[in-house]
């Protein structure tokens, strides 16, 4: 009983102060946040003063009264129930800036220099090549192929992995509380090709990076090379990457016209286009499925509202919004949603993703104890077939 009494008699001793206080307070709160109003409400500014008379009266432990602050701004982006919108930390955003002036590779991943000599990774895209290879973010860079790399520039071991000419590369890295250092074989291509029978060419774009527009272009004129009069574009398990990577695809196979835009709240549009001078001319199927999102869904989005070609597989994630960072004064930054983006005929398909032109379940028909073989995915297979009959 006592206690209870003690806390009850913090709640009357806050409240009366704020009674004076709270006025002046919500004053300042509207210079700070002209638009708000969840957090200038004086019966919420009172609870959280009681919330924190609490903590110091009972928290075992002592309060970081930083971590504390930072906990209510996450909280309130948290409130948006909104996975996409979060709060980043000074700390955060600066490893989030160090991320975009990194040097990416092309295996998911971005680099900057490491004190000890080499390129630590800072971040790993999810589902890239490097996260499946087994990479971590804090991995150290020492070795290219087997070539020292500790005395050079990020942007030379950079370079040394993405402009490679194999289709894997051997990276030696060091890892954090780890003595030895570890070999770790990563594949380096955004696009993987194969000629397939009947003049069908095979496109398999595994994310779209910024170099996958180029590795794009480049995998279509060598197949074409090889006859190819027929194309399948496997997105399955592509779970999306930079706008201005898909769009660089799309200008490859679209005709004239819009490939996507978005719209924020106030109606404001921006749009992206095609100008058509590089339009396929050849039957087309792009297979599908669950885990094809965001920038794949662009792709699949345009191929069907132009009907350029076939979508076949099953319905895909349903991600149709954009994110914008915006920094703060004290070095954090938020990062909420600002936009739709909608395809080329207006449809919205956040939440609700693309249906494929022809449903079909994926099945795989070979035997379990052997590697993956193209003639038993009956999605491929279908594909195949469908681009012979336009042919014909």
């Amino acid at each position: 009983m006592k206690n209870k009494e003690f806390k009850k008699g913090i709640a009357i001793g806050v409240a009366a102060t704020l009674v004076v206080t709270g006025a002046v307070f919500t004053s300042y709160q509207k210079v700070l946040f002209p638009k708000g109003n969840a957090l200038s409400d004086v019966k919420t500014v009172q609870k959280l003063n009681y919330l924190e008379e609490l903590i110091d009266e009972e928290y075992l432990d002592e309060k970081d009264e930083s971590s504390l602050r930072e906990g209510l701004y996450a909280g309130l982006l948290a409130g948006l129930k909104d996975p996409y919108s979060t709060y980043y930390t000074a700390e955060q955003y600066k490893e989030l800036n160090t991320s975009n002036e990194g040097s990416y590779v092309g295996i998911g991943a971005v680099l900057q220099k490491d004190d000890t000599g080499g390129a630590k990774i800072i971040q790993l895209y999810e589902g890239g090549p490097g996260e499946q290879a087994g990479l971590k973010k804090g991995d150290v860079i020492k070795a290219v192929d087997g070539a020292d790399v500790t005395d050079k520039e990020t942007s030379d071991i950079a370079a040394m992995v993405r402009d490679s000419e194999k289709d894997s590369v051997m990276l030696t890295i060091q890892r954090e509380n780890e003595e030895k250092t570890r070999d770790v074989k990563v594949e380096i291509r955004d696009v993987e090709i194969q000629m397939l029978s009947g003049d069908t060419g095979y496109i398999r774009i595994s994310e779209f990076s910024e170099v996958t527009s180029d590795q794009y272009k480049k995998a279509f004129a060598d197949l074409k090379e090889q006859g190819m009069k027929k194309l399948v574009v496997d997105l399955r398990d592509n779970p999306g990457g930079l706008l201005t990577a898909v769009c660089g695809v799309l200008r490859q196979i679209l005709p004239e016209g819009r490939i996507v835009y978005t719209e924020d709240k106030n109606g404001k549009r921006e749009e992206e286009t095609c100008d058509g001078k590089n339009e396929l001319d050849m039957p087309l199927a792009v297979l599908v499925n669950g885990n094809s999102a965001s920038a794949s869904e662009i792709f699949a989005g345009a191929i069907k509202d132009y009907d350029y070609g076939t979508l076949i597989g099953t319905k895909t994630f349903g991600k149709g919004i954009v994110q914008t960072v915006f920094p703060l004064e004290n070095g954090d930054a938020i990062k909420i949603t600002t936009a739709k983006y909608y395809t080329p005929k207006g449809h919205y398909i956040h939440g609700k993703g693309i249906q494929p032109d022809i449903k079909l379940e994926y099945k795989y028909s070979g035997p379990e104890d052997e590697s993956y073989d193209m003639k038993y995915d009956n999605q491929l297979q279908k594909a195949i077939s469908v681009v012979k009959e336009k042919m014909n």
